[in-house]
């Protein structure tokens, strides 16, 4: 393949998702930020209706509401949403805290299609129980796992399946950033949280990359300055062969200003390399742009070459995991990446990163 030819290519990749050629309308659980900020600006995007939303707190389904035009109608309980939402053939969009994804699920009609937010439960046994839910119902389900469909994860993901970058030996994902939690109070009663609630979606975009990790190292612990909270910084090592190696490094404390923060996604291959940006987590939650680099080894130049990227993590890659639901409900011979089956390996992995920091490493003290 001539340079110009593998240049010309990468800088043509699709950075959308396709959509359901008849989408079906949607009804929403939760009102909460997540809400307002990723799944209501992406259903706009994708021209979704939406039916209908509900919320323990009527006035922030209310706001919603009169914020979104696409919203029709505020439920004043979730029985009479979960009715309608039958009646409509729509899909049910659960964004609640993880603990009361079994409850929900148990009160949904057999056969419902449903996308729930992450996580999968707060921990494996929680998991296994909404896998068992989901199975013995006959739910179409999946877990909102979107960072897999950002619009630079897409080209990523065809840059690789193409052969361009080679085969792929390296991922490493750094992130050093100051983040709010204040803004998650529910999280300051929690026994996990990092983890659990941000570096998953690491965890699950690179299980979607290599796979399940033969072993993992990991480290969890607290920051001096958010002793209320559990642990904010983690270092991760996935093994895969002798040659193939995941790493994940996240401080969400660097509270020393925008210029030192990272946030990226970085992966080598055989014949070049690909550095993503991604912006969203730097200067929370106003973000930075993403930016997209790669070099090619057979490119005569050798240089860092950038493909512009539209969009990003918050609210396009919401798109994907609604619209890939949507696309599998109507045809089920079309794959559904993002199915509470995967999701469960996803949780697996979870629990292991946590039994390893649990577990932890050689005491220097008993080399002798």
């Amino acid at each position: 393949m001539e340079t110009n030819g593998i240049i010309n290519s990468a800088m043509n990749f699709n950075q959308q998702v396709e959509l359901p050629k008849n989408p079906l309308p949607i009804v929403i659980i939760g009102a909460g930020g997540i809400v307002k900020d990723a799944h209501l600006p992406a259903y706009t995007l994708a021209n979704f209706k939406i039916k209908g939303i509900y919320d323990k707190a009527q006035l922030k389904a209310e706001t919603l509401k009169n914020k979104f035009d696409i919203v029709e109608k505020v439920y004043h309980s979730l029985k009479d949403l979960i009715e309608d939402g039958v009646k409509y053939n729509a899909v049910f969009d659960l964004a609640v805290p993880a603990n009361l994804h079994a409850e929900i699920l148990e009160q949904l009609p057999d056969g419902s299609a449903v996308l729930m937010q992450k996580p999968m439960g707060e921990n494996l046994e929680e998991a296994k129980r909404i896998l068992e839910i989901c199975k013995r119902k006959k739910l179409v389900s999946a877990v909102n796992f979107q960072l897999r469909y950002a619009p630079y994860m897409l080209v990523l993901r065809e840059m690789i399946d193409k052969g361009l970058i080679g085969k792929v030996y390296d991922m490493e994902l750094k992130v050093c950033v100051y983040t709010p939690w204040h803004l998650w109070n529910f999280l300051f009663q929690l026994p996990r949280v990092e983890i659990l609630y941000h570096s998953i979606h690491y965890l699950d975009l690179i299980r979607s990359f290599l796979g399940n990790p033969k072993k993992v190292y990991a480290s969890t612990i607290k920051h001096p300055k958010m002793k209320d909270l559990a642990s904010t910084r983690t270092t991760m090592i996935l093994d895969y062969d002798e040659f193939t190696q995941a790493r994940i490094l996240t401080n969400h404390g660097h509270e020393f200003g925008l210029e030192k923060q990272e946030s990226y996604f970085k992966i080598e291959g055989t014949k070049g390399a690909i550095k993503i940006r991604i912006g969203l987590s730097m200067d929370y939650p106003r973000g930075l742009p993403a930016k997209f680099e790669y070099i090619l080894l057979e490119d005569k130049e050798k240089k860092w070459k950038e493909i512009k990227i539209k969009g990003g993590w918050f609210p396009e890659a919401f798109v994907g995991t609604m619209a890939g639901l949507q696309r599998h409900v109507l045809d089920k011979n079309l794959p559904l990446p993002h199915s509470t089956e995967d999701a469960y390996n996803t949780m697996r992995l979870v629990e292991a990163v946590y039994k390893s920091s649990d577990k932890g490493g050689v005491k220097s003290s008993s080399i002798r």
